[in-house]
């Protein structure tokens, strides 16, 4: 646990550095409050990377210390007490259950809320408040239902040119269209300008007194401005990391079977990181168990080469990680499975080594 805490901080204090020296001078040219940069943005930096990198710099601590041990022939003297690979794993097992179980609650509770706090930092300050430059942009804000945007305007929560059509049977029953659309953060509602109206009615029988033509009937009404509640407010133009990163759990829970109901195509982002959460503080066991298995062998060319064979497994896990990730926010694999098939492999792996280790 020394070793994890003095690794894990070393590698963080290094992380600072490289990144006031990217910041330096913004913090300096805007005039940024002091006390805004410390606890707004670093204080936020710390758990958010240290979390992040928590399960590779457990895995580096044990090869680390365990080698050590095993160069200086302490292992051959454990087990010639009598002492099995069990009973060596155990106190490993309970380090890797209190860094996994913390980990564990600052995926689910405590990360959404520093980097609530760390992405308002950089928002405001380093990427100037942040404004989508997406064009034509569509929205499944309920069942049925579509919002069209020529553009939005993050800075003043306006969209420009939109429409708002309903669809019943795959056939329209209502198409609204505004020159803007502004949001009134008092009422949580949207104001429109220069709004027409069209209401579709529409039977599937045949009036057979008209030629047997459907019945098909319209009413156009003008206003110069209307208030509109919809399912949709500002935030859900925030960038992906705003919305997915920014809600603990059970927000994103809520969240998701929101999305789900109105239809929304990007369900499987969301799924992927929730699921994700739980995922990745598992592999702190595994890699546990592969580290200690590694390192407990006295070999030739001594910690290098242990740390050197750590580390390529430890690059091995990430890169299956990331590859996994992306295909199931694809969707070509449920998230579920997508985001546990690299902790799926290395428990095999870690299986064999354990199989494998010095008894």
């Amino acid at each position: 646990m020394g070793t994890y805490v003095f690794s894990i901080a070393l590698i963080l204090a290094i992380f600072i550095v490289f990144d006031i020296k990217d910041k330096v001078q913004t913090f300096s040219t805007e005039n940024i409050p002091t006390k805004e940069i410390i606890f707004d943005y670093y204080c936020m930096f710390i758990p958010v990377y240290g979390n992040m990198f928590s399960p590779l710099f457990t895995f580096i601590s044990i090869i680390f210390f365990t080698s050590k041990m095993a160069h200086r022939t302490e292992f051959v003297a454990i087990l010639s007490a009598g002492a099995g690979f069990n009973r060596i794993l155990k106190p490993y097992l309970i380090g890797a259950f209190i860094i996994g179980f913390s980990s564990l609650l600052l995926n689910h509770f405590v990360i959404p809320k520093a980097q609530k706090i760390k992405i308002g930092f950089e928002d405001r300050w380093i990427n100037k408040g942040y404004n989508t430059e997406d064009k034509n942009i569509h929205k499944i804000i309920a069942a049925n239902t579509v919002l069209y945007m020529e553009s939005y305007d993050n800075y003043t929560n306006t969209a420009h040119k939109i429409s708002i059509e309903k669809f019943s049977h795959n056939k329209q029953i209502s198409f609204l269209t505004a020159d803007e659309m502004k949001w009134d953060t008092i009422h949580k509602e949207w104001n429109l300008v220069n709004v027409f109206e069209k209401t579709i009615t529409q039977q599937d029988r045949l009036d057979t007194i008209k030629n047997r033509k459907p019945i098909h009937k319209e009413k156009h009404t003008y206003s110069a401005t209307k208030k509109l509640k919809i399912d949709f407010s500002p935030s859900d133009m925030w960038r992906y990391e705003s919305k997915i990163e920014t809600m603990n759990t059970p927000e994103l829970t809520k969240y998701i079977t929101r999305e789900r109901l109105k239809g929304s195509n990007q369900i499987e982002f969301f799924e992927v990181e929730l699921h994700r959460r739980t995922s990745f503080p598992f592999a702190t066991f595994l890699l546990t168990i592969i580290g200690l298995a590694i390192s407990s062998r006295k070999v030739r060319g001594g910690v290098g080469l242990q740390i050197a064979f750590g580390m390529v497994l430890s690059c091995a896990y990430i890169m299956l990680m990331y590859v996994f990730t992306t295909i199931a926010t694809t969707g070509n694999t449920p998230p579920l499975l997508g985001v546990w098939v690299p902790n799926i492999i290395f428990s095999f792996v870690a299986f064999y080594f354990y199989r494998t280790a010095q008894q």
